[in-house]
């Protein structure tokens, strides 16, 4: 009798044993726990959606690369040049200006201008030009401009109306050395554009 209840016991314990060895070791594989089966979820639905996972390190240790891809739009450089910048801040206004160049062409009539000051002559009924610094920005004028010239590039004293083509002329003839004597009062138009030029008397 007591063999056999033994027996029974020894029985009783392996069965217990057994059942929970297989209760630990039933699910999943032997190196995939919970977590990284949910792990493996999130990742799949992420693909599928079109997201993508942080960066993971490369398999040699270095850092993960940021870069953008080749599909990903450019920054656009800025459309407006320095020059442009300029006219259109001059627009609507009234300016004294050197002229250093000028150019026809297309049927428009080019300035390249830098602004500078004017001074009254301290002994004659004329003006001291005091040259500007920085670089020359060209301006176009319109088709209908009025140009008044007096000397040096007029012919007299009193400003006088020329077409802007012998206006051109007068001035690109005329040495660098003389064009940085000489003023010009301008008036631009709402889009920056030169309406008005008059040059001012100097002796």
């Amino acid at each position: 009798m007591r063999v056999a209840h033994r027996r029974t016991t020894a029985v009783r314990r392996l069965t217990a044993v057994t059942l929970g060895l297989l209760a630990l070791t039933g699910c999943g594989g032997p190196d995939e726990g919970p977590d990284d089966r949910q792990d493996a979820t999130a990742k799949a639905t992420a693909t599928a959606s079109g997201t993508s996972a942080a960066p993971t390190p490369a398999p040699d240790g270095t850092a993960p690369s940021t870069a953008p891809s080749a599909t990903a739009p450019s920054a656009t450089a800025p459309s407006a040049t320095a020059a442009g910048a300029n006219a259109a801040r001059w627009a609507g206004t009234k300016q004294f200006v050197q002229i250093d160049d000028a150019r026809t062409a297309g049927g428009r009539t080019y300035l390249s201008v830098r602004p500078a000051e004017k001074k009254p002559h301290p002994r004659f009924e004329a003006w001291v030009i005091v040259p500007g610094e920085g670089p020359y920005t060209e301006v176009s004028m319109t088709e209908e401009a009025q140009v008044l010239l007096s000397v040096p590039l007029g012919d007299a004293k009193h400003p006088a109306a020329y077409a802007q083509d012998e206006f051109v002329g007068r001035l690109t003839g005329r040495p660098s050395s003389d064009r940085a004597l000489l003023g010009f009062d301008l008036s631009f138009d709402g889009q920056g554009r030169v309406t008005r030029v008059q040059s001012l008397y100097t002796p």
